[in-house]
């Protein structure tokens, strides 16, 4: 007959009585098997964080196996999607019937999509980090899902200083001349001496979390992708040969913006999609001609939903 085992965490007591709004695991390594909107079902590697609370006093603890246990059951045998992931979160909770009735999971993973090159045919991956969220209190479930989408963005302030050493350079190389031989102003314009000033561009970073209702069942990051990247019209590349290059500059010279400018069109871009409940952005242009970067941030404006900070 086994030895039946101390169980302290059920047995004892709290030293000194207390509650607490989370008790669990961070960290947590789990390859894990993801439903998109995108294409088939997808590996992904991820870091996990569970909790459960521990609203009783003097409750020792929780079980944290129980949680993990919870988590690799979903590794091996289910798909991350919506509906699996309230099912988590029940099962948290059924798990501490007797000391919980709030439940927590966070999700980190990076997630690769095929885009194709702008001009040459070609394809590549890009990686999107995203987390998703889920709380249970009482009941009540809360679905969260943030992308992070890279950018180009084109000072339009720069772009019109460049614009006039370009014009004052055109009038000194041509000053005094009547008539202009237009083969000889088109070899001027393809020189350094033609194009004297560039504007400064830089990488630039969107943050989008958008709050998810129980009717969704896979995670649709290819969709808050395609907005975003559709919205500001230079997201960064993967495969480029020179057609491509030279495009991305035609599209950066056409799509001048401010840190103002790029969070407008994210955000009219986010209130076309009526699937999100809420929603909250930020951009970040990392700049280039200053040491700190430009920041915007703005939400869907819905009562009682997101905040600014």
């Amino acid at each position: 007959m086994p030895t039946l085992m101390p169980d302290v965490a059920s047995s004892a007591k709290a030293q000194i009585s207390g509650t607490l709004d989370w008790v669990g695991m961070s960290e947590i390594e789990l390859p894990l098997t993801v439903v998109t909107d995108a294409d088939e079902p997808r590996p992904i590697s991820a870091r996990v964080e569970a909790f459960v609370n521990l609203p009783k006093a003097h409750a020792k603890g929780i079980h944290m196996s129980r949680l993990y246990l919870a988590l690799d059951r979903l590794s091996l045998t289910d798909t991350l999607n919506l509906h699996s992931l309230k099912a988590l979160l029940q099962d948290f909770i059924r798990t501490h019937e007797d000391l919980s009735d709030q439940a927590f999971v966070k999700f980190q993973f990076d997630y690769h999509m095929r885009r194709p090159a702008l001009l040459s045919g070609n394809e590549g991956w890009r990686n999107y980090p995203v987390t998703l969220t889920g709380r249970l209190d009482k009941g009540q479930l809360a679905l969260e899902l943030e992308v992070e989408v890279a950018y180009s963005s084109t000072c339009p302030c720069s772009a019109a200083l460049a614009r006039q050493l370009i014009q004052e350079a055109f009038e000194h190389q041509f000053h005094g001349e009547e008539r202009v031989d237009t083969e000889l102003v088109h070899r001027w314009l393809g020189s350094t001496n033609g194009i004297v000033a560039t504007p400064h561009s830089q990488r630039s970073l969107a943050q989008i979390k958008v709050r998810l209702n129980e009717t969704q069942i896979a995670l649709p990051i290819q969709t808050l992708v395609n907005a975003i990247e559709g919205a500001v019209k230079t997201p960064v590349q993967a495969a480029v040969k020179r057609e491509d290059e030279q495009e991305f500059a035609r599209l950066n010279g056409q799509n001048l913006m401010f840190v103002e400018d790029a969070a407008r069109r994210v955000k009219f871009a986010l209130d076309e999609q009526a699937q999100f409940d809420d929603f909250w952005l930020r951009v970040n242009h990392l700049e280039s001609l200053h040491a700190h970067d430009a920041v915007a941030v703005a939400t869907k404006g819905v009562e009682g939903g997101y905040q600014p900070c």
